[in-house]
């Protein structure tokens, strides 16, 4: 992984080992396999927004629990199926991917209070009850900046590089 200076060292080390904790102990290297925005997967998507989520707090100088918020940006799509697919199951996708998303990832591991915070809260206002932690609002604004960026931002990639 390369730095563009986004990001602190220390961050993008952080970053990058619990990444790796997540590929090792859940399936979302499966979340590759399915289309989220645009031409981006569920995969490239959470990495971006991941990635977003450091960028704000670094640019605000925001004291958080910056594992809780690498943990819950990487699992907050964590719904391992196509919402693409002409499905009953899937249509009301935007309002219930975060509870799949939470159940598949409390399914394999321990997640925080916060980390629950994120995935259940990050599609708010679909979700009716709103983020209650400073994570989980970063998380949800992060998420928003990058489906739009994906959807209608240019055919490039987010700059940063994984």
């Amino acid at each position: 992984m390369r730095s563009n200076k986004i990001i602190s060292q220390e961050m993008e080390d952080l970053f990058h080992d619990i990444f790796n904790e997540l590929l090792m102990k859940t399936e979302l290297a499966k979340t590759y396999e399915h289309s989220h925005h645009g031409e981006t997967n569920v995969l490239e998507h959470s990495l971006n927004v991941a990635i977003v989520c450091l960028y704000i707090t670094s640019v605000f100088k925001l004291n958080i629990d910056n594992n809780s918020l690498i943990r819950g940006a990487l699992l907050h799509d964590y719904f391992l199926y196509d919402w693409h697919e002409k499905s009953q199951n899937h249509k009301y996708h935007g309002f219930t991917h975060p509870r799949d998303a939470f159940q598949n990832a409390s399914a394999k591991i321990s997640v925080s209070k916060t980390e629950k915070d994120m995935i259940l809260h990050h599609m708010f206002p679909l979700t009716i009850l709103p983020p209650q932690s400073r994570e989980a609002w970063i998380l949800c604004c992060a998420d928003k900046i990058c489906a739009i960026y994906e959807i209608f931002g240019s055919k490039s990639r987010l700059s940063y590089e994984y």
